[in-house]
């Protein structure tokens, strides 16, 4: 395998030279001719995420196919515009001299993406490395093995090894392909993975893009609709079995309003994914593994260990890896489910009296990939976001941030660097190259030596720098 790769890399980084030279009407028809692909494996996709992730029809459809379908729509509507010279503005020591900013591709790309959306979270940043004119090479997650091997497939029919390649396989796999000279490597995953890729990439001083998760808080304030808040955040938290990156974490809640919020969760959460007393396993998605089904379990039965309240669920169906949606409240200090990051139907709720207690708390974490707020009072609003970092915040709503390509999308600090969608994905995975077309009428030699006698333009420049 690693002969493969080397032979592929290589075989790219040759090409990357002449696929840089593409204009924009032969990159539209590459971002063309990947769409007309992945329609023509529509049905496999279904199938494939139904066998990873029991993803039905309708879910698979929204969360992974039709955001790739627009992503690709909004690159070939814009691309055009992206790739044009921007102007940029004139100094006084310049006067006469044009300045424009260049697009230009990286070069060699790897695109390393994780289970949890294994369809679309492969193809958003391929999109962004395809539009600004680069090569890559795509490692998808071997947990979602169905999916990869489709992914795999429409790549072989869409484009030539030279351009873009498939490699499917275990983390050594991943290991491997760090080791190589990328021009940039984009990776979704865990921030503890990230901080392994970002090292990697150091050794060959490759830019990098992370984006990573956390712990994503949501706070409801006393003002907020609790009904609506309460279907939001149940389908934020539960939508792919709560395996997203920007899922509600865990919720703050005023006391007052603890056990109405929760009531109204439960009944949301009934409506949604539940026939009479079990939940509906054709609407509602399964852990992704074993593995994982037993982390978040020991996250649960430790949180009760130690005094928390169950106050939904705590049905475990290990024989078909499903949790059902779970709530605790009353949770105590030091429980593990409150230190990293849940990745599943578990959702904390925390009572508290003011916002200032609430910002200590949010603070007092890494920052994280999505901050939401649920609010009627626009000074409340204000307040949260002008007091708190997070990648991305909703307001009255939850993860719809992530479905607008003229929003940049991404993290900050442990929850990621760097952004994607539409411009942002395109800038991503561009070198912004300045270039400064001097005019004749070029004034530059007044600071040319010898100095002797040129106080006089010291004063100028003094005047209009």
């Amino acid at each position: 395998m690693e002969q493969k790769i080397d032979v592929v890399f290589k075989t790219q980084q040759a090409y990357k030279y002449t696929l840089r030279k593409n204009n924009a009407a032969q990159r539209i028809v590459k971002l063309k001719t990947l769409k007309d692909t992945i329609k023509k494996y529509e049905s496999a996709l279904y199938k494939a995420l139904k066998s990873d992730l029991r993803k039905s029809v309708f879910e698979t459809s929204v969360t992974e196919l039709f955001f790739i379908y627009g992503e690709l729509d909004f690159a070939i509507k814009n691309l055009n515009g992206w790739m044009s010279p921007k102007r940029v503005g004139k100094t006084l020591t310049t006067p006469f001299a044009k300045n424009r900013l260049y697009y230009e591709p990286k070069g060699v790309c790897l695109i390393i993406a994780p289970w949890n959306y294994p369809f679309q979270l492969i193809m958003s940043p391929l999109i962004s490395a395809i539009a600004a004119g680069n090569c890559a090479i795509v490692k998808p997650s071997e947990l979602s093995p169905a999916t990869s091997k489709v992914i795999s497939k429409i790549i072989e029919t869409a484009f030539e090894a030279q351009e873009v390649a498939c490699f499917e396989g275990n983390a050594s796999l991943s290991t491997s392909l760090l080791k190589l000279p990328f021009d940039h490597i984009f990776f979704t995953g865990s921030t503890a993975v990230g901080k392994i890729v970002m090292e990697a990439a150091a050794k060959n001083l490759t830019s990098v893009t992370l984006e990573l998760g956390g712990k994503s808080p949501t706070i409801v304030d006393k003002a907020a609709d609790l009904a609506k808040a309460a279907e939001k955040i149940a389908w934020g938290k539960l939508v792919n079995a709560g395996q997203t990156c920007i899922a509600p974490d865990y919720v703050f809640v005023h006391e007052q309003h603890l056990d109405e919020f929760i009531g109204l969760y439960k009944a949301a959460v009934n409506k949604m994914y539940f026939k009479t007393d079990k939940v509906d396993l054709k609407a509602y998605g399964k852990i992704i593994s074993p593995k994982h089904y037993k982390r978040l379990k020991s996250l649960v039965d430790e949180a009760v260990e130690k005094g928390a309240r169950i106050d939904l669920g705590g049905t475990f169906d290990e024989p078909n890896q499903t949790i059902y949606p779970v709530v605790l409240s009353k949770i105590p200090k030091g429980a593990k489910v409150m230190e990293e990051e849940i990745f599943g139907p578990v959702l904390p709720i925390i009572s508290y009296q003011n916002l200032e207690e609430v910002i200590d708390k949010v603070n007092s974490k890494s920052k994280a990939l999505a901050l939401y707020i649920f609010s009627k009072n626009s000074k409340n609003i204000k307040y949260i976001l002008k007091n708190t970092s997070a990648g991305g915040t909703c307001v009255n709503d939850v993860l719809i941030h992530i479905s607008n390509p003229k929003l940049p999308f991404g993290g900050v600090n442990g929850s990621g660097v760097g952004s994607c969608h539409g411009f942002f994905g395109f800038k991503n995975f561009s070198h912004e190259r300045a270039v400064v077309f001097q005019s004749r009428l070029d004034f530059s030699s007044m600071i040319y030596p010898p100095y002797v006698g040129k106080e006089w333009v010291l004063n100028i420049l003094k005047r209009i720098m």
